[in-house]
This record gives structure tokens, sequence and C-alpha cells, in this order.
């Protein structure tokens, strides 16, 4: 029981920020061409140019919210197929799976936009600010001119990548060059300076000073990433069996008795996420590989093997421990979950490219009018109509011919036309009544229901699809 006088023992511990030290190695050479490639194509890929005639736009990839279609080069998906984003949506999440379960969180490690922006927010930390040691200075040192100056010019240059990023990414949802030259006047759409204004706070936010906490605290992925994984799944880990115990190094090198770690920290140091791979797995680990190169340039150094941190699966721990040679790369990446990951991802795939090239470029919509199912014209002919709606999803104006097929004589005839063709202009949707009729006395106009078939052709031939909908008759 404590005293009135004694003040409660606060539970809460202060964030340490994380200062990763440099590093050379193949993960960390790696890491800087996928940064330049996925940097690369978020920045560019808006500003490419593709001709797709002179009533469409000639942006490469846009998202036309204005319009409700998505251009992707020679790829153009309408609102009512949505399932070829769903598929892709699908596709992206089995392939997070297939990669989790074979190589654990390379996907965080190596391609997650925020492991990219923070590696890139560190590269400019180092730039201003000097290596590991020199920012952990500043970092303690009391507000001067110097922390001033630095730390202004820093968050400057991390605000201008923050802008490029939200600017990138509102050029994917209007022509690119417009946009631009709106924005610099000053005459764009409040939407768009919004957000960049959202997206340069976030990045800034989240690259500069949340950094690790977001991937611990925020994503989810580290709490779902368990049920992708099993003792196959190749995830970094360190050889305790060969490290252990850990030593000092001394003039005559690693002491009798000792294992290869000489608890240099190195391993500890390079880590953007500020742990130790020693302890074991953790879920703040995002299987980056710095550490690897660390501990292997250690190695190197005292000259020891390298890999006593490496890539290693659980059951490969299991064979080292008893002197075995591990297990292939391709056991671990060709077994059982990584196949049915595999096989579902492709049949999506494929699924997804069967129906891309099969659909057609004309779109129907046929609604017969229910109040009242038919009427009886003057000279006994029964007629029913039908509200159509034609779109065109070619780039020309195309003239469309109507007409009909069944088991029994019927005849077509548009509302405000003299014959049954139609021009419906270049990505424009017409819509149209259609009145089907049947002569008096004929199967047709006599029975409950006969089964029609509503054709639309276009004036080449090259493009025809159908409709199947009733007929309503007089019945008995």
């Amino acid at each position: 029981m404590t005293s009135p006088d004694t003040e409660p023992q606060s539970l809460y511990a202060a964030r340490e920020p994380v200062f990763p030290k440099r590093v050379k190695g193949a993960f960390r050479t790696l890491k800087w061409w996928l940064m330049a490639v996925t940097l690369g194509i978020y920045y560019i890929t808006p500003w490419l140019r593709w001709d797709r005639g002179p009533q469409l736009p000639d942006q490469a990839v846009l998202i036309d919210m204005a319009n409700r279609r998505f251009f992707f080069f020679m790829i153009e998906i309408w609102p009512h197929e949505f399932y070829f984003v769903a598929g892709l949506l699908i596709m992206a999440g089995l392939g997070l799976f297939l990669f989790t379960s074979a190589a654990g969180r390379v996907w965080c490690g190596y391609a997650c936009p925020q492991t990219v922006w923070t590696d890139l927010y560190i590269l400019v930390e180092r730039w201003v600010e000097g290596d590991r040691n020199a920012r952990l200075r500043l970092h303690r040192q009391k507000w001067d001119f110097e922390k001033f100056r630095k730390r202004m010019v820093k968050w400057a240059l991390w605000l201008l990548i923050g802008l490029a990023t939200g600017g990138a990414w509102v050029f994917y949802f209007t022509d690119a060059p417009t946009l631009a030259a709106n924005l610099l006047a000053g005459t764009a759409h409040p939407i768009a300076y919004t957000t960049i204004f959202v997206l340069t706070a976030t990045t800034f936010l989240f690259g500069g000073f949340f950094r690790e906490q977001v991937c611990i605290y925020a994503c989810p992925w580290p709490r779902i990433q368990a049920a992708m994984m099993d003792e196959d799944t190749i995830t970094i880990a360190y050889r305790e069996w060969r490290g252990e115990p850990r030593g000092k190094l001394s003039k005559g090198g690693v002491a009798a008795g000792n294992g290869d770690c000489i608890d240099c920290m190195a391993c500890v140091n390079v880590c953007p996420m500020g742990i130790d791979i020693r302890n074991g797995q953790q879920l703040a680990c995002i299987t980056c590989g710095l550490c690897i190169d660390a501990c292997n340039e250690m190695m190197d150094k005292i000259g020891r093997p390298r890999g006593l941190i490496g890539y290693l699966a659980l059951t490969d721990e299991t064979r080292e421990r008893e002197g075995k040679d591990p297990k292939s790369v391709w056991k671990h990446i060709f077994r059982v979950r990584t196949i049915l990951y595999t096989t579902l991802w492709s049949a999506v795939g494929i699924a997804l490219v069967v129906a891309l090239f099969l659909r057609s470029p004309i779109d129907v919509n046929v609604s017969p009018v229910r109040n009242p199912t038919f009427v009886t014209l003057s000279d006994g002919t029964v007629r029913n109509t039908y509200d159509v709606r034609l779109r065109n999803k070619q780039g020309d104006t195309v003239a469309y011919t109507l007409s009909v097929t069944s088991g029994a004589p019927v005849a077509i005839r548009l509302e405000g036309e003299d014959d049954t063709t139609v021009e419906v202009g270049a990505q424009e949707t017409y819509a149209i009544r259609v009145y089907v009729e049947a002569a008096p006395g004929t199967p047709a106009a006599s029975t409950d229901r006969t089964d029609i078939r509503l054709w639309i052709e276009d004036a080449s031939g090259t493009s025809r699809v159908y409709h199947d909908t009733v007929f309503n008759g007089k019945g008995q």
C-alpha cells in the first residue's frame, strides 16, 4: 500500500526514435533497386501517353471518375465491369499470401509504400545530419543554430518529397499535364489541392516521424501473417546454436568456448524497426535483410563464416542443429500451401484474361415494360414494349441495326425511327424504346409467353450481341 505522498508510477515509456546505421550488402543493394523501380513507376506512370483516338483521353493510366471509367494502356474498364478490378484485388491478396507463405514479410521489407518512403526519408536524413552516431548526438543535443538549420533543411526536403507524392497521386485521376498547369496557376479544383495537402502531410508524418510505429501499431498485416506462415516458411533468423555464448572479440580473436557472435550490436544498429533479431522472431520484424548484411560484414572482418543471421526455415533450424544440411530452397517454396495459393492466383488471372478478350464492344440492356405487359392495336396486332439501352464502348460513332428472332413470326419497330438502325456516339449510351409486334392469329399473339431474342449488330458486321427476353401474348 502506497502512502498519500507517494506519486503513482507511470507505465508509459516515451518512444525512443530509431536511427538506423548505414550498411552495405546484397540486401541493401536490392532494396535500393526496388526503391528506384517502385518510386519511378509511381511518379512517371501518369505522364505516359497512349493514343486511343481523337475522342478519348491519351493518358496511359487514368482513373476517369467524371466519366466512370478506368483506362490502363489498351484496356478500358467500365463501371459495370468492376469485376475486373475486384479480380485484380483478389489476385493482389492471393499474391501477398503466396509471398508471405514462401518467404515471410518480404512485401513489408522491400515493396510496401511505408517501407519505401521511410527508406527515402532516412536517406535524406543521413545526407543532412550524418550517419547513426551523428544523428543520435543531434537528437540529444539542445536546440541551437546547427540543430535548427539541419532540421529545417531535412524537413523542407521531406515536405518536397511529400508534395511530389501527393501531386503524383492526383495526376492518376485527370490529364496530368493539364492538371499540373492548373495547379501552378491556382485554378485547379479544390479537391485536388485538398488531396495533395492530405497526402503530403501523411507522407511527411508517416515516413519522417511515425516510421516503425505505423508497421507495429497501425498495420494489421503483422498480426495476420502468422496464419500464412508455417515451419517451412523462409524468414530471417539468428543461428543461436552457432552464435552463443556471446563474447567480446579479443586480440586473439574469438575466445575458446564462445560462439561466433561477438555482441557488436551491428545487426541492431542497422535495423529500421529497432529490434534485436537475436531475441527470436518478433512481430516488428519486416524481414528486410539489413541485419544479414551487417552481420556478414562483421563475420568477414573477424574471419568467421557468413550466415550467422540469414534466411532460415524452422525445419532447417532443427536440421542444422543436428549437423545436417538444410533443405533445398525449392522444397521450401514448392509445397502444398504455396501450390494452392499459386493455383488460385493463376485461376483468377486466367479467368480475367479470358473475360477481357471475350467481352464485346457493345453493351445492351433490355427492360420489358410491364405496365401493361402488352397492348392490342385496332387491327388486333399484339404489341410488347421494351426499353433498350445501347452502350458503344468504341472510340468512333457506330451504326447499330436491331433485329429479333423467335420460333413464331414477330416484327420489330423503333420509336421515332423509320428503320431499325440507330447511330450511337463514341463512348456513349443510347436509350430507345423498341416495339415487338405479333400479327393477330399468330402463335406469338395467341399464347401466353414466347421466347424471343433481340439482336444488335454494328454496320460492319464485326460485332454482334443478343439479349434473350419474352413476348407476352393474349393467352387462351
